[in-house]
């Protein structure tokens, strides 16, 4: 029965069910309301009959096909593992190069509590419109309930589209890389370049594309976080054997002498540690989940920090031991320097490329999944099966062209992986950090003096100081390399 008390209808209490009373509602604009009611029939869900369709509210293919609320738990533990523990971990000894060992595990261990803490208030957010019978599927759909169709929102939708776009086709240049690596370790004057490369695994992603749903991925994102596990396991021994050996580089754990520079490379650091904690892909997690989903994901975030602790400490403890501040910005190539005999078995360093390499697919998957669900729910008649000829040949047709445009893209521009950088410095600060924390305060709305709303504003304030000093510092590096990038490259910048 309508409730016609004047109440705030988004502002409704997880374990109660009631409306909030009006003291402690915001107002939204009308916009705001026109933006959630244009995406009315994602809070309704297809029931998962077997041939995919959708009808009456259900009237959005996006929803129904690609964002299917089939998962449990672990399904998405294993989701939000593959989106935020990738090749990225390599990077973390050269993070602590600009902090030192003290600073660098602080930094390290604080950024990891408060990202769990902010993914776990974004998980309440979604909980508390699922109670008040919103259920928002979408980050854009959220975006736009609590701040309306203002430049706010829009910051969401372009910050989220940058980082899904640039991971996956970054992704890619990373995995030709690998396919490269490989082959020149078997043929060291073979006609194959780059681009060879990049069309080979672009081939490979436009198959595996197919697969029609971001539920069907939940094996190969257990797959995933497993290939995570094992190469972190293979370049963390090989750090160690590194680090013992006689041909181990001195040991220098010093920082820059120079202030302006020491103070660049602190931002740097912690931009990259914090980008390591990304994800920006919560919500269209949090829908793959069987409603009702309120607590799931607070099970399926423990499965995630559990791997990612142990993928997080492991290789930047041993890399930035065995190399102190003369590690590169990934820890595999400083296990093969450039003169001198490789400092770990030619057989290690190509299993774990190979794994690399595979988990790169698997995350290149998953991040395409945002543009996935945007086609289908502009381009797909939800009133007709998820197989049918009217929805399958759009869908082939469109995931492979999304996926040779990332290809292009990374062939053209092999300096592609430092861009990403920038965009992870630039996106996954605002968007995993202090959106989350505005959000709890705009929709919850916690008293002003309580823990929780202070909490959240102290993170907010030094978030977004910490992103904009980051992407100062990441903008700086990219600048200061820019004289070694060349179009259509034969190998890839790193």
């Amino acid at each position: 029965m309508a409730d016609n008390s004047g109440g705030n209808p988004f502002l409704v209490s997880p374990s109660t069910g009631h409306r909030a009373t009006r003291s402690s509602s915001f107002s939204f604009s009308s916009s705001a309301s026109g933006a959630v009611a244009d995406e009315a029939g994602t809070h309704h869900r297809a029931s998962g009959a077997g041939d995919g369709k959708a009808t009456g509210a259900e009237a959005d293919a996006g929803a129904a096909f690609v964002l299917e609320s089939k998962g449990t738990w672990w399904h998405a533990g294993f989701h939000l593992t593959t989106a935020m523990v990738g090749p990225a971990v390599l990077s973390l000894p050269y993070a602590f190069r600009g902090i030192g060992w003290g600073l660098g595990l602080a930094v390290l261990t604080a950024l990891g509590a408060i990202s769990f803490y902010t993914y776990y208030i974004m998980s309440r957010v979604l909980d508390h419109c699922e109670a008040a019978g919103r259920r928002h599927i979408r980050f854009r759909d959220l975006a736009a309930d609590i701040f309306g169709s203002g430049w706010a929102f829009y910051l969401v939708v372009a910050v989220q589209t940058a980082i899904n776009t640039g991971t996956t086709i970054g992704s890619i240049l990373l995995a030709a890389n690998c396919v490269e690596i490989l082959y020149s370790s078997l043929r060291t004057d073979g006609p194959l370049k780059l681009y060879h490369f990049i069309l080979l695994i672009a081939v490979v992603l436009a198959l595996l594309s197919q697969m029609p749903s971001f539920h069907s991925l939940r094996y190969i994102n257990l797959g995933s976080l497993l290939l995570s596990l094992g190469y972190t396991i293979l370049l963390s021994a090989a750090c160690i054997r590194a680090g013992l050996s006689s041909n181990a580089p001195t040991k220098d754990y010093s920082l820059s002498s120079s202030k302006s520079e020491k103070t660049f490379d602190a931002f740097l650091s912690v931009a990259i540690l914090a980008a390591a904690y990304g994800n920006g892909i919560l919500p269209e997690i949090q829908a793959t989940l069987a409603p009702p989903a309120a607590g799931k994901m607070a099970k399926a975030l423990v499965i995630c920090y559990s791997v990612a602790s142990f993928t997080f400490y492991l290789p930047a403890i041993t890399g930035y031991w065995a190399f102190g501040k003369t590690v590169r910005s990934n820890a595999m190539q400083s296990l093969m320097p450039e003169t001198g005999p490789s400092l770990a078995p030619t057989w290690l360093l190509g299993l774990a490329v190979v794994l690399v390499l595979l988990q790169l697919l698997a995350i290149a998957l998953l991040y395409a999944q945002v543009a996935y669900e945007v086609m289908e729910k502009m381009l797909a008649d939800p009133t007709q099966g998820r197989f049918s000829r009217r929805n399958l040949v759009p869908r082939l047709a469109l995931r492979t062209m999304y996926v040779a445009f990332c290809a292009f893209v990374a062939a053209a521009l092999p300096f592609f992986g430092a861009i990403v950088g920038v965009i992870g410095s630039v996106g996954f600060i605002p968007l995993d950090f202090v959106i989350p924390v505005v959000m709890y305060n705009m929709a919850v709305s916690p008293p002003r003096r309580s823990l929780v709303y202070i909490t959240n504003l102290m993170i907010m304030v030094v978030f977004t100081g910490v992103g904009v000093i980051g992407a100062v510092a990441s903008v700086r590096k990219l600048v200061l390399n820019a004289g070694r990038f060349k179009l259509f490259s034969d190998h890839a910048f790193n």
